[in-house]
């Protein structure tokens, strides 16, 4: 593998990462001014664009105060209540055998929780320190896949691997099960584009990640040897 190749790799790595870190501060509280920015970045939107994702008019033409307090009006009904709402953990969405469905700190809870601490990772002790919260596991995916490039611009092929392996496991025993389920319920439910939005994006994303992730893993062990 040529040190061109190598770059590449470790761009898109970057690039992954990116994506999984900003969503990961979409799903974690309300909406801010500096989240704002972030999502409107030239950047960024033309990572949208890319995955046809169109955050509609009322994204850009509404002023920048009222929408940031529709939006965190819309993310509180949605994901936190009170009342009926679609709790953004795991464990409430993702039936695992012998575990327990629809409830907090379920099997699938401790899954996660025993795996970001055997990479040597901690969540933040905040309003979503429950370990399956989707902000802390797109989080977790955001740090591995940014170790990731780290190796592959230092050129530790098999470190990189071993990553990719990492983001492999996570992707099939835990993101591909339920977070998909997840975003169909905000798509239906939620009355701002923006929300629908990022939950097409959001499972659009996931699902190519389970797509390709072996193809990743492919090129790397073909890196591995040359």
């Amino acid at each position: 593998m040529t040190a061109g190749q190598k770059t590449e790799i470790a761009e898109q790595a970057s690039q992954r990462s990116t994506i999984y870190g900003l969503l990961a501060r979409v799903y974690r509280k309300e909406m801010t001014p500096e989240l704002l920015r972030q999502i409107k970045d030239p950047q960024f939107m033309g990572v949208l664009s890319g995955l046809g994702i169109q955050l509609g008019d009322e994204f850009f033409s509404r002023q920048e105060e009222d929408l940031i307090e529709d939006l965190a009006v819309e993310y509180t009904r949605l994901f936190l209540g009170p009342g009926k709402h679609i709790s953004p953990h795991e464990s409430v969405h993702h039936d695992i055998q012998g575990g327990d469905w629809g409830k907090l700190w379920g099997k699938s809870t401790v899954e996660v929780k025993v795996f970001v601490e055997t990479l040597g990772l901690k969540y933040k002790e905040d309003d979503h320190s429950i370990p399956d919260h989707i902000s802390v596991e797109f989080e977790m995916m955001q740090k591995v896949i940014e170790k990731e490039a780290e190796e592959w611009e230092k050129g530790g092929n098999d470190e990189a691997l071993s990553f990719l392996k990492i983001e492999k496991r996570f992707i099939d025993d835990h993101l591909i099960q339920w977070v998909p389920i997840f975003c169909n319920k905000v798509i239906t439910q939620a009355d701002h584009s923006f929300y629908r939005e990022i939950a097409e994006l959001t499972k659009s994303f996931i699902e190519f990640e389970k797509e390709n992730i072996d193809a990743y893993i492919s090129e790397a062990l073909i890196g591995s040897r040359t």
